[in-house]
């Protein structure tokens, strides 16, 4: 993975649906997910109704009074899960067991989700090995992390005019993370920096 030979000009750059039974919602016109009321128990109004039991079996068509009567028994709430039907759809279960687990189901979805961020490591040519590991095992962590690494190499008065020593670091730096990170966008100089882009090879 060779860094050589990149441009070195200076300013040049490169329907409704259920969730265990549950009617959940459907999405508006703007794209966003509109939730419609859950009646339970009591708020449901429409009977006959069609039954489903704790184990998702059909019951059938039964009157209204009946199946709160069966609910009762069992120490459930009776919950309409598809208020669109003829008749209605019911189902015996524990909503506030059920309203729980889904809070921590998306509770943890929103913690597997990962937004890919840029960060930005600095180097300047002929940095010292402790500098250069320190920042290069940032480097690797932000790959390691699932986000993009923009590499900046600074250069300063006589060091303009030779940009291939940091030319030099930037291999370094590709071969280092090779394992975990690619070259998204070859270096290119801005100014006084050169900028490199890299990329990881796993996304998360």
């Amino acid at each position: 993975m060779c860094v050589r030979g990149w441009p070195l000009r200076p300013g040049y750059s490169s329907g409704p649906f259920f969730v265990y039974g549950v009617f959940r919602g459907a999405r508006s016109e703007y794209g966003a997910i509109k939730e419609p009321r859950v009646r339970v128990n009591d708020q449901i109004r429409i009977s006959p109704i069609r039954l489903i039991d704790a184990d998702g079996e059909q019951v059938g068509i039964i009157a209204l009074d009946e199946a709160r009567e069966r609910a009762e028994e069992s120490g459930l709430d009776l919950v309409e899960v598809a208020p669109g039907a003829r008749p209605p759809v019911c189902r015996l279960m524990d909503y506030g067991k059920f309203k729980y687990e889904e809070a921590r189901k998306a509770r943890e979805a929103r913690k597997k989700q990962h937004t890919v961020q840029v960060k930005e490591v600095k180097y300047r040519p002929g940095i010292e090995d402790h500098d250069f590991e320190f920042k290069t095992r940032h480097v690797r962590r932000f790959l390691e992390d699932g986000d993009k690494v923009k590499v900046t190499m600074t250069f300063r008065g006589r060091q303009m005019s030779h940009p291939e020593f940091g030319i030099e670091v930037l291999e370094r730096v590709v071969e280092e993370v090779s394992d975990v990170g690619k070259i998204e966008s070859q270096p290119t100089r801005e100014g006084r920096s050169m900028i490199m882009m890299l990329s990881p090879l796993r996304s998360r």
